[in-house]
């Protein structure tokens, strides 16, 4: 695969086959961010669990401390006193089935995270198909199903994110922009990987944490070593 020429240059500033300790990590993660454009951090972290297996799966939710830098749209399924609560928390959209229609049919996407009171799952549980494999199904582990709207609103607003394994049993997550200071990402990512290391399964043998890589949106990976980290 061809690389242009920023890519090269900021391939240059890592040491293949280093595992670096976080600050020197978000140290040259700063430098190799060198697009026109504000990029984004992220971490990929490979856990040494089955996600195949229901006992093993990791998923969960946590506010990063500086947010993702990010503006969040947030469409709320619910319904009576909880869709003023949930507008006056700041939602974006309020859905109800002519909302189902919109986005089984019209293909509408223009929303970040879906957050449903628990008795309208029923209406939201027929966008599963559509919403699951997109990553936006509301889930009550990750807070977003929930009677308290108000919460699940501001948290997600203040920099909420949710993790999840992929087919590879590896987490892909924001951690911030590439204008944040190295403390911010620094915090931000000590407050994920404090959240993953929480949800380790009780059936997860052996190493948990197998590898962390952090990279910006056009630059190249740099490798966090795990043991060095929670």
């Amino acid at each position: 695969m061809k690389r242009g020429k920023k890519y090269n240059e900021a391939a240059k500033l890592i040491e293949a086959g280093t595992l670096y300790d976080v600050p020197e990590a978000v140290s040259i993660l700063k430098k190799t961010a060198t697009a026109k454009f504000d990029e984004t951090i992220e971490a990929h972290i490979r856990l040494g669990v089955d996600g195949r297996h229901a006992e093993q799966q990791v998923r969960g939710a946590v506010v990063l401390p500086h947010g993702t830098g990010k503006t969040v749209r947030v469409l709320v399924f619910a319904k009576g006193a909880k869709v003023d609560e949930a507008l006056a928390a700041g939602a974006d959209y309020i859905g109800d089935d002519e909302t189902v229609q919109k986005i089984t049919k019209d293909n509408w996407f223009d929303f970040d995270v879906v957050v449903a009171t628990p008795d309208m799952m029923g209406a939201v549980g027929r966008l599963g198909r559509v919403l699951g494999p997109k990553g936006l199904m509301p889930n009550p582990k990750a807070g977003t199903v929930t009677m308290d709207v108000a919460k699940a609103i501001a948290d997600i607003k203040a920099g909420k994110i949710e993790y999840r394994l992929d087919k590879a049993n590896i987490i892909h997550v924001p951690l911030g922009k590439a204008s944040f200071t190295e403390e911010q990402l620094a915090d931000n990512f000590q407050a994920l990987l404090g959240a993953i290391i929480k949800a380790k399964p009780a059936a997860a043998k052996g190493q948990y944490l197998r590898s962390i890589t952090v990279a910006s949106t056009m630059g190249p990976g740099i490798k966090i070593n795990p043991a060095k980290v929670g």
